[in-house]
Formats: C-alpha cells, sequence, structure tokens
C-alpha cells in the first residue's frame, strides 16, 4: 500500500529528476515552489519521513529509500489537509513523550517528585531560553544520568 506521504516525495523527486537533493532543496520546493506546506511544516514533515526511513541522509544529501518508479502520481495529486492536522498532534504526542521519558528517568535516579522535575525543567527552559526538550537533557546531565537515547529524536525536532 502506497502511502500519501510517498506519494508526495516521489513527486519532488520525480519533479527534479534527481536521485539525491539537499535537505534544503526539499522543503523550498515544498514550500516556496508548490506551495503545499509552510517551510515549517515543510521541514517537520521531511525530519518525520527521515524518521520513518523514507528518506535516507548520506553526507548533506537525502535520497528515497524506496524505489521511485513503483510509486504512482495522481494527475493533479496535491496533499490532503488532513496530512497537516495529523502530524502536528503526532508531533505534540511525541514531544510529551520525549520529555515524559526523561522525567521519569530522573526520578528513577534521584527519586525526586515529578513535579519538581517539571518545575526544574521549566525554571532551566526559561532562564536558559532553551526547549523544554534540551532542558530537560541538561537537568539530567547534572544528576549524571545517561540520555543518549533522547538525542536524534530531539535533533530532528531542533533541525
Amino acid at each position: 500500500m502506497v502511502f500519501e506521504n510517498e506519494i508526495i516525495l516521489a513527486f519532488l523527486f520525480k519533479r527534479s529528476g534527481k536521485e539525491k537533493m539537499s535537505f534544503s532543496e526539499l522543503y523550498l520546493n515544498l514550500s516556496m515552489d508548490l506551495k503545499w506546506f509552510s517551510p515549517e511544516e515543510a521541514k517537520k514533515f521531511l525530519n518525520d519521513a527521515i524518521k520513518k526511513k523514507l528518506l535516507i541522509k548520506e553526507n548533506d544529501l537525502i535520497l528515497l529509500s524506496f524505489d521511485l518508479n513503483k510509486i504512482k502520481i495522481p494527475i493533479g495529486f496535491s496533499p490532503s489537509k488532513d496530512l497537516f492536522v495529523e502530524k502536528k498532534n503526532q508531533e505534540d504526542l511525541e514531544e510529551i513523550n520525549v520529555v515524559n521519558q526523561i522525567i521519569k528517568k530522573i526520578h528513577e535516579k534521584t527519586k525526586l517528585e515529578e513535579q519538581q522535575i517539571i518545575d526544574k525543567i521549566k525554571e532551566i527552559s526559561k532562564e536558559k531560553n532553551i526547549i523544554d526538550e534540551i532542558a530537560a537533557l541538561l537537568l539530567g546531565k547534572e544528576y549524571e544520568i545517561e540520555l543518549n537515547e533522547f538525542f536524534e529524536e530531539i535533533e530532528s525536532k531542533i533541525i
């Protein structure tokens, strides 16, 4: 079964005639040329596609992980608006999930109350003007807790 994400990506690569493109080239095509996404939505869409292994990062270039020729693009194709709503809700859940997982790890090691940990994360976030995920990592580091497993997920959110 072909998913809408695969059709969007196949469309981009067929349209360009290239096998590899830069991240900026992809997101600019999605947002500025095709006007399917805002620049922020385009970046999120591409990061999600990388996370789901639909796209492969190879140095500074990105290529498809699936066979482009097996995807049929409908005439007049444009993505449904449901795709954007679904992604936003999923990202909100992932954000909560990552911070909650870090909070649980800190709680297990320190035995601090979860609310105290949340308050400390919010304090660090506000003080250093950073997102909660990074603040949670810094707090974990303060308590010498290994949180490497969250780096890639948080990095993709930042990028």
